[in-house]
């Protein structure tokens, strides 16, 4: 039986998405996308709600990079709307920038005490640096282990015990390591070079992404029905399948989770419109010390949408992944034991032959937009280059 596919692609997301668009333009091939949802763009799917405010169903997805392949190759798809991404944390009622830097030093000490420990910082440290709390812990100077232990509490803490459900004692120490102190005044929350939103949004730029006369895309559709996994390898509707294959969903699912689920924290998002043109001052607002919510996104700052007197938030709650039909895994837990148990089901792809894992749920890694976008550009990279 000839199959009328060259390759397979489980997903259309970023991951699944480009590596369908680089196989089918670059090496050639007929290319069958299967989507168990039932619309293409993944995690960055941007409908307009019933009010009609363009909203990202799956939480916020601000554009950012520094890897200019990246950007060029997603600018043959969409143009870009310039946009620079503000956050705050509402810290007991005080907006503060975060991440924290100059202007929350500013606000959050006053203007007594905050410029003699701004020149401290400066001093030891120099302008445009981002500093670690960790780094700030160890400097001789109590003034600065103060600040240290302030941004730890107030900004960092709270937040991370939501957004993992750990005490403090279980929060990775690598993780409190990395949260920074930003010595500059630019309020920016990414400092990439290029950065913004698509100027007709995601779906729009995925659309064109995946219009090209070798892509066949199939929404609804379950892969796992689809496609058997086998000793010989790996057949489509019944028949056997030599082409690469291309998997970007649960890795552990695949294998109908037979060494148990690998863990992730999932999100709910508690949509609210209002008959207001803004509810809150950024398009992004923490709640590092208060509230259940880790942060409240209004989509209409995000998207430059022009739509007077109504506006949409979503308010974000963790919660642990259960595998309920109505929950989404984001954020894969990263520890020891959960990496070995994601090890035995990788081992499991290798005995399928041209079995390609790429993603975030695939790999069980926690990637940005751009640097999935990267990751599927160099996997294609080395599947389409010359058999030496």
């Amino acid at each position: 039986m000839n199959l009328p596919y060259d390759c397979l692609v489980i997903g259309a997301g970023f991951a699944g998405a480009v590596a369908a668009r680089e196989m089918a333009e670059r090496g050639g091939m007929r290319v069958l996308v299967l989507e168990r949802r039932n619309h293409i763009a993944g995690n960055a799917y941007d409908p307009a709600d019933a009010a009609g405010v363009v909203i990202h169903q799956y939480g916020p997805h601000i554009f950012h990079t520094r890897d200019q392949r990246v950007f060029d190759y997603l600018s043959r798809f969409t143009r870009w709307r310039d946009y620079q991404h503000r956050v705050v944390a509402n810290v007991h009622g005080v907006e503060l920038p975060v991440p924290f830097n100059l202007t929350s030093l500013e606000m959050a000490y006053g203007p007594d005490r905050a410029p003699a420990l701004e020149k401290k910082l400066l001093d030891t440290y120099g302008a445009e640096t981002k500093v670690t709390i960790l780094d700030l812990r160890r400097n001789g100077d109590p003034e600065i282990k103060a600040l240290a232990d302030y941004v730890y509490e107030n900004i960092f803490l709270h937040y991370t015990m939501k957004q993992w459900d750990q005490s403090p004692e279980e929060i990775d120490p690598n993780t409190t390591a990395r949260v920074p102190v930003f010595l500059s005044r630019d309020d920016r929350y990414f400092q990439d070079p290029w950065q913004g939103m698509p100027l007709e949004g995601y779906t729009a730029l995925f659309r064109r992404l995946l219009d090209h006369p070798n892509i066949t895309v199939e929404l609804g559709t379950d892969a796992r029905a689809r496609m058997g996994l086998g000793e010989d390898g790996v057949t489509l509707d019944g028949a056997p399948f030599a082409g690469p294959v291309i998997y970007t969903g649960a890795v552990d699912e695949l294998f109908d989770c037979r060494f148990g689920r690998l863990p992730y924290r999932t999100l709910e998002f508690r949509f609210e419109t209002h008959p207001v043109d803004f509810y809150q001052s950024h398009g992004t607002v923490n709640y590092t010390v208060s509230e259940p919510w880790t942060r409240i996104t209004e989509f209409k700052y995000l998207t430059g949408q022009d739509l007077p007197g109504v506006t949409t938030i979503a308010k974000e709650i963790s919660h642990a992944y259960t595998g309920a039909a109505d929950e989404t895994p984001y954020y894969p837990i990263i520890n020891p034991e959960n990496q070995a148990l994601y090890a035995r089901y990788e081992a499991l792809t290798r005995r399928l032959g041209h079995f390609y894992l790429l993603g975030r749920l695939a790999e069980y890694k926690y990637y940005n937009m751009d640097a999935i976008v990267a990751r599927a550009l160099t996997l294609c990279d080395g599947l389409l280059q010359p058999k030496e």
